[in-house]
């Protein structure tokens, strides 16, 4: 009987998970396939004209496709099966990686952005001009090209999971970091490149590297901007977020929809971007046997689960609910 008054539930099964993730993954791929081939095609580039703006962007596509690299280890990590030390699975590798990316990856391109930026400042009079600014150009225009692809394919499978959000809703509402995180990547990619197309082209106009040098100055402060926006949104998943508004919504509904159940409290928790821990205590009437309070738990599992199928972890309490004297 105490097993049934204290039901926990903890499928290992990880199919729901699996789906929800491959819209993160596609993105993934589609990001880290880009930003591979326009590394290389900027660092050509660099060395062939000497702009700054484009070493700035060689190292921000390495920033990124490094990102993705990370992203993919820590949703292979992720999957690992529940062990006695982690009996809650490892759900949350996924935000650890995540946080890696916007913290150190995001902010090495930013400050080395500004670096170069202030070193370009510093070159002009002293033969620093560009040479063949226009194959800087060239490279820069197939890059936007590109990078927009990989961001269509971003939005094409966010718009799968975000519904009615709006674009900020869902990034800061989001619980899986994947997404996020591809999306705030290739757009501060597609202005990055704008940022770096105007430098190179104004320098190869006025034959003044000041606007090369302002350009990669632009892009070393866009990428910090962006890795402050992404550690405070994963700080907040890594501390540990509750289910959404919606969820909680559903889940409360399921807990009373016989009439019988009455809900005292509900607290809920993600140990991972598809996992959801459930902590309910509910109220029964002391007049009800054993057998039957286990089957009034066991009907409020199942329709939590049918609800909310992310809701993996389930500990509901009973109690008897006090009255004034």
């Amino acid at each position: 009987m105490t097993d049934s008054l204290l039901r926990i539930t903890h499928p290992y099964g990880r199919k729901d998970e699996q789906m929800s993730a491959e819209g993160g993954t596609k993105a993934i791929v589609a990001a880290l396939l880009a930003n591979t081939g326009i590394a290389i095609s900027k660092f050509v580039a660099a060395g062939i004209t000497g702009s700054a703006s484009m070493l700035a962007e060689g190292v921000h596509s390495v920033a990124d496709a490094s990102n993705q690299v990370l992203l993919l280890i820590g949703g292979k990590a992720s999957r690992k099966a529940a062990s006695p030390a982690h009996p809650f699975g490892y759900g949350r590798e996924r935000y650890i990686y995540a946080f890696i990316v916007s913290i150190v990856l995001f902010s090495i391109g930013g400050v080395y952005a500004l670096y170069e930026g202030y070193h370009k400042w510093h070159e002009r009079g002293h033969g620093g001009e560009l040479e063949l600014p226009q194959v800087a150009v060239i490279v820069l225009l197939v890059a936007i090209v590109l990078e927009s692809f990989s961001l269509r394919t971003a939005v094409k499978e966010s718009n799968h999971v975000r519904g009615n959000q709006t674009w900020t809703q869902f990034i800061k509402g989001s619980r899986s970091p994947e997404l996020p995180v591809i999306l705030l990547e290739d757009i501060g990619a597609l202005v990055g490149l704008i940022l770096a197309l105007i430098g190179v082209g104004l320098s190869w106009i006025t034959g003044d590297i000041l606007y090369d040098a302002l350009g990669t100055f632009s892009i070393g402060v866009l990428l910090v901007l962006i890795a402050i926006v992404l550690a405070i949104e994963i700080r907040s998943m890594l501390i540990g977020e509750s289910a959404t508004l919606e969820d909680i919504a559903a889940i409360e509904g399921a807990i009373k929809q016989d009439g019988t159940s009455q809900l005292i409290h509900l607290k809920t928790l993600h140990v991972g971007p598809d996992e959801l821990l459930v902590a309910a205590k509910i109220g029964i009437d002391r007049s009800e046997t054993g057998e039957q309070v286990a089957a009034e738990i066991d009907a409020a599992e199942a329709r939590i689960r049918a609800a909310v199928p992310k809701a993996k972890l389930i500990y509901i309490e009973p109690d008897i609910p006090r009255t004034d004297a």
